[in-house]
């Protein structure tokens, strides 16, 4: 049986339905396969998955914090209906070096890459609707558009 704290050594053969519910993860499937609706990231693996994935919602909280904790259900259940979106959850304690080049300020802060690009960043944590709003509209955001637009205004200047 495994033990109540997430990331303990389970006892010898645990079945399937004595996986705990980690913040972060969904609960382990029969079978093969494992689905992982959010992952932890690392700074090791933060420019790649950035760059390596179209678009990427990073959660950046910490285990202390009470409004970091009360967004994770909402981050956990929008990560299982965009499965084609990569929802990644930065612990600002564990990745204190990551956090600081991110200048995280304010935990929970929420920040949309799409195609590589940072195109949101807030701290706070944000109602289930006004996530589901801010999916859609990173979505439809055409980042080549607002570079080529970015990038011919400062030739005008």
């Amino acid at each position: 049986m495994w033990s109540s704290s997430c990331g303990r050594v389970p006892a010898p053969s645990p079945g399937p339905a004595d996986y705990p519910r980690c913040p972060g993860n969904t609960r382990a499937r029969t079978g093969v396969e494992e689905l992982v609706a959010t992952q932890d990231l690392t700074a090791a693996q933060f420019n790649d998955t950035i760059n390596g994935n179209d678009i990427v919602l990073v959660d950046f909280w910490a285990s202390w914090c009470g409004p970091c904790r009360a967004f994770a259900p909402t981050f956990t259940k929008a990560s299982e209906s965009h499965p084609d979106i990569v929802f990644a959850k930065v612990d600002t304690e564990a990745e204190q070096e990551l956090a600081s080049a991110a200048q995280i300020r304010s935990i929970p802060t929420l920040m949309a890459f799409k195609k590589g690009n940072l195109v949101f960043n807030q701290a706070g944590a944000l109602p289930p609707a006004a996530l589901e709003q801010l999916i859609q509209q990173v979505r439809e955001f055409d980042v080549e558009a607002a570079a080529a637009q970015q990038s011919q205004g400062a030739e005008e200047v």
